[in-house]
């Protein structure tokens, strides 16, 4: 039943076709239907292996048309017949891309009087000249935590000129950069590698009269930044404000000298050169190599490298195998190949070979270090013949010169004293016309030694003078010296001539030196020849006021007679006084006592000079009263420090400066303190007043002026003796004091002969002892 059913569609199909065509065909027809039958019947039957088969095709077909479009490659067709397509053209022509080495130098300074910054832009100016571009950076304005790893990445160089101030501290501008980086080199929480990648090197500036502190800053920065894995491109360079000992004469001419390296570096770093040549080169093979190889076989021998990272601090002092490292790590000199069989082992039978070479090694470095120890001191120079240096350098001269200093020689000076041009046109004198009758118009301020043992913070002339603790420069005659002084002196005074207001009477007593004042600037008392200088002055019956720093207190035993023997007192304390004075040596305060003891020893006159500084030296009044008792002075000059405006080498400001009434309180309660002594003086434009020990009060009137001419005998007849006669005293010369000179006068210290001048609008004139 159900097979008659499956076989009724086709049945009917038959019989519709021998319907159709029955009537006009032939017989044959049942056949053709017959045949159609079966046929259609086969492919029924066969039906699941035709599905089979054609699932089968399309499957391959779809397979096919997957397979050919993944390996089908597009080729875009030129519109031009004859043009290479732009992968062709890069397959013959490749283009180097360019590889940036260097993408500029930053350069970084912490400065204290401005010579650092100086340094910086100079610098800056000579890298821009050679295409590169140059970032100045003052560290005050630098956070280091937030930007100071950014630079490992940006393929800039940094360089960092630092300088280094008191007790081997850094700059004020420098401070929160040098501690953030001693924390950061010792902090595990920033790793050894934090700053891997950045690129740098650094130069110092000090002064190695500091022998403990010289260039300390630098060497610490230098030292911290290699600790975190920074690499240096250039050996550390160090500048030395001291001309004698300056391997190139001064400070500018070793920045100099390390610049030209450093430029040189520079370019080759950024035509991507990784290590150092000799120069030497030909085809392409460098000769330096041997040389190269048997310096690194001596280090990896010896295994000493000199070291010297400063005295950072106590904690880092055991890393003593870091510091010999530090100093021979460079970018430039570990970047080289390293050479086969460094680092091998060896063998216990070679051991002993081994240790011969390296002790041989070690005696042939300690021999040539001595050799170029010796020709970098000398110059090649055995000690005697030696060359000394001369002290004012040509930087410094400039300097000087641009102050009004008429230099003399190579150590010496004067200039025209504010009060001497004053004087000149009846405007008053300065503080000793009151107190002790100097003519001021004719009073010559000189000095025989520009150098000086401290750094004082009021120092009026900006410490562009040089320093020192001993002599080790050229040495001029004190002949020379003297004469060279009165003609410059002379000189400035006939630039007054036909001058309105000035006095032709005072014009013509001024062309005649009477008076000399050696307290211009420096440490008189280190020329070595001071004593003959004093003597030549004498003989031309010229005064003579020395002011020393109390820090040589040998030379002021063996100093000869002089009108008035001054020592700077400027503190009362050993704290105090370093803070003030910032003296070079190390034992400045037995140096400080032992100077006021050997003053005390001397019979002529004898000053302290006390300079009140507000806020720092105006509490002491006990401390003060014990070293006048040390020293026995006769006279003790009180004076308020005098602002002499803006500088980097200082921080006072007007706020440090004493009222003439806080000067005056001081003295009197300092006088309380002091039975014998009391004030006799006052010169209130100068803010100064004097206390007079009570042998210069005669019959109830002081006596503090001096009888020059008197002096002058006396001084003759100590000569003429060879100092066989008797030592004469303070009291042997002295001279009444005019009333109006006298403290509590209506005056107050103003002679009444000249005419007071008030100025108005005018810049102040710092100038003047």
């Amino acid at each position: 039943m159900f097979t008659t059913l499956r076989m009724l569609p086709l049945t009917l199909l038959a019989d519709t076709f021998s319907h159709a065509f029955g009537a006009e065909l032939p017989s044959n027809l049942d056949n053709v239907r017959r045949y159609t039958e079966s046929y259609v019947l086969a492919l029924w039957h066969n039906r699941l292996y035709i599905y089979t088969a054609a699932a089968v095709v399309v499957g391959i077909w779809f397979a096919l048309n997957l397979v050919l479009k993944k390996k089908k490659v597009v080729t875009p067709v030129s519109p031009w017949r004859y043009q290479t397509t732009e992968t062709e053209e890069k397959k013959k022509y490749p283009v180097k891309e360019k590889v940036e080495h260097v993408s500029g130098l930053k350069i970084f300074y912490g400065s204290q009087t401005g010579t650092a910054k100086g340094f910086a832009k100079e610098l800056a100016e000579d890298v821009k000249n050679l295409g590169l571009i140059s970032e100045v950076i003052d560290l005050k304005d630098y956070d280091p935590d937030d930007r100071l790893s950014d630079e490992c990445t940006s393929k800039a160089v940094c360089v960092f000129l630092l300088a280094t101030y008191t007790d081997g501290k850094p700059t004020e501008t420098a401070e929160w950069f040098c501690k953030w980086l001693e924390e950061a080199s010792t902090d595990f929480r920033y790793g050894k590698t934090y700053l891997k990648g950045l690129r740098y090197t650094v130069f110092g500036l000090g002064d190695s009269v500091y022998t403990d502190h010289y260039n300390t800053v630098a060497k610490c920065v230098d030292k911290w930044l290699w600790m975190l894995s920074a690499s240096r491109v250039l050996t550390r360079g160090e500048g030395d404000n001291n001309v004698a000992k300056s391997r190139h004469g001064s400070v500018q001419a070793d920045f100099q000298a390390w610049k030209g390296r450093l430029l040189t570096r520079l370019q080759a770093l950024a035509r991507g050169e990784k290590k150092k040549c000799s120069g030497q080169c030909k085809n392409g093979t460098c000769k330096s190599k041997k040389k190269k190889k048997k310096q690194q076989q001596q280090q990896s021998g010896a295994g000493d490298v000199a070291g010297d990272a400063g005295k950072c601090s106590s904690e880092q002092k055991q890393h003593s195998s870091e510091e010999e490292l530090v100093e021979s790590s460079s970018d430039a000199e570990s970047s080289g190949e390293e050479e086969p069989g460094h680092g091998s082992v060896i063998d216990m039978e070679d051991l002993g070979n081994v240790m011969n070479r390296i002790k041989k090694v070690k005696k042939e470095d300690v021999e040539d270090g001595q050799k170029v120890k010796l020709s970098k001191m000398s110059n090649g120079k055995t000690p005697e013949e030696e060359e000394r240096r001369e002290m004012i350098t040509p930087a410094l001269r400039d300097a000087l010169t641009k102050q009004g200093y008429k230099l003399i020689g190579s150590h010496s000076g004067v200039k025209l004293c504010r009060w001497t041009k004053s004087m000149l046109r009846g405007r008053g004198g300065c503080y000793k016309h009151t107190f002790y009758g100097i003519e001021s118009h004719r009073c010559m301020e000189a000095t025989p030694s520009l150098a000086c043992a401290n750094k004082c913070v009021f120092c009026w002339r900006h410490h562009t003078n040089p320093v020192g603790t001993e002599w080790r420069w050229k040495m001029d005659p004190a002949e020379k010296i003297l004469l060279e002084a009165v003609e410059n002196h002379q000189s400035m005074i006939k630039q007054f001539r036909g001058v309105p207001g000035v006095r032709p009477e005072r014009f013509e007593e001024g062309l005649a030196v009477k008076h000399c004042a050696l307290s211009l600037v420096g440490e008189p008392i280190m020329y070595p020849e001071i004593n003959a200088f004093l003597r030549l002055l004498h003989q031309q019956r010229i005064s003579s006021f020395l002011v020393t720093n109390a820090q040589f207190p040998d030379e002021i035993r063996n100093l000869v007679p002089v009108t008035q023997l001054y020592v700077s007192v400027d503190a009362s304390t050993k704290d105090s006084l370093k803070r003030i004075d910032r003296p070079l040596f190390k034992d400045f305060w037995q140096r400080f006592l032992d100077s006021l003891r050997a003053l005390g020893e001397k019979q002529q006159r004898t000053v302290y000079r006390l300079t009140l500084v507000k806020a720092w030296n105006v509490d002491e009044l006990k401390a003060y009263s014990d070293l006048i008792a040390l020293g026995q002075p006769d006279f003790i000059e009180v004076k308020g420090v005098t602002y002499c405006g803006e500088s980097s080498a200082s921080n006072l400001t007007m706020a440090n400066v004493p009222w003439h009434e806080e000067v005056i309180y001081f003295v009197q309660q300092l006088a309380n303190l002091l039975p014998d002594y009391d004030i006799a003086c006052e010169h209130e434009h100068s803010n100064c007043l004097l206390l007079a020990h009570h042998k210069f009060k005669v019959d109830g009137e002081w006596w503090t002026w001096i009888d020059y001419e008197r002096f002058q005998e006396l001084i003759q007849a100590h000569e003429e003796s060879g100092g066989a006669a008797s030592t004469f005293s303070a009291a042997d010369y002295m001279a009444k004091t005019p009333s109006w000179a006298l403290f509590g006068a209506s005056e107050r210290g103003f002679d009444p002969l000249d005419t007071r001048f008030q100025r108005k609008n005018k810049a102040k004139d710092i100038s003047g002892c």
